[in-house]
């Protein structure tokens, strides 16, 4: 261990500590932007030309809302919606902070790829709960959800290897977690060691759940 220490040129416990802020931020804004994220994704599906409840206002609002967030930095966005941020945290800095940012980066980007696999589903799922009478919600748990469970678990792997991505560019503004301490203690210090191996383990993660994503997927096709 103290030869790590030595190595990375900083405590293993501030590395675990940067760790856990990742997951904290991840996570928390995972869990928020999924639901907000489905809820969207299903209101575009069935808003649509053609869709089951077909509303142009609705869903040319929503779709302009999402392409412009999504057309933005995310750099940009951490910085834009800092007013935000502090209206409700109380603070514009820390893990807790960035999770603000990081949940309105994340709907409109999921909500667009809960979209795709809701529609690739197929208008004959739509047609079939139709005729049998099926009311929306009924439409959308026992017929669209399991129809489309396999995609939709790829849609949430490459949200989650997103988030990642993004959580370390807000340790830039003091987000805190591994981009915290790849900029204050890797960069601004001159320690490579630190930063390629953060840079490194970030990779390594990324494709554990990729992996992992992509095999969930595959069983919920099959099943």
């Amino acid at each position: 261990m103290a030869q790590i220490e030595e190595f990375l040129g900083i405590p293993i416990d501030k590395i675990l500590t940067s760790v856990q802020e990742t997951v904290y931020m991840v996570s928390i804004s995972l869990f928020i932007g999924s639901l907000l994220a489905f809820v969207t994704g299903i209101i575009l599906v069935f808003t649509k030309k053609g869709g089951l409840y077909e509303n142009k206002i609705i869903y040319s609002v929503i779709n302009v809302v999402i392409n412009v967030i999504r057309s933005t930095p995310f750099v940009v966005l951490l910085i834009a919606v800092m007013p935000l941020t502090k209206l409700i945290i109380g603070t514009r800095i820390g893990p807790t902070a960035a999770i603000v940012p990081l949940t309105i980066y994340i709907v409109p980007f999921l909500s667009r790829l809960i979209e795709n696999s809701l529609l690739d589903t197929g208008k004959g799922i739509y047609e079939a709960a139709k005729s049998m009478g099926a009311t929306p919600l009924q439409l959308i748990f026992y017929f669209i959800l399991p129809e489309a469970k396999g995609s939709l678990i790829l849609s949430v792997t490459t949200g989650i290897v997103g988030l990642i991505g993004s959580s370390a560019m807000a340790g830039y503004i003091g987000g805190g977690g591994i981009g915290s301490l790849v900029l204050n203690y890797g960069y601004n210090r001159f320690n490579f060691e630190l930063m390629y191996s953060l840079v490194i383990f970030l990779i390594i993660v990324t494709q554990i759940i990729q992996s992992i994503g992509n095999n969930l997927s595959v069983k919920a096709r099959k099943g």
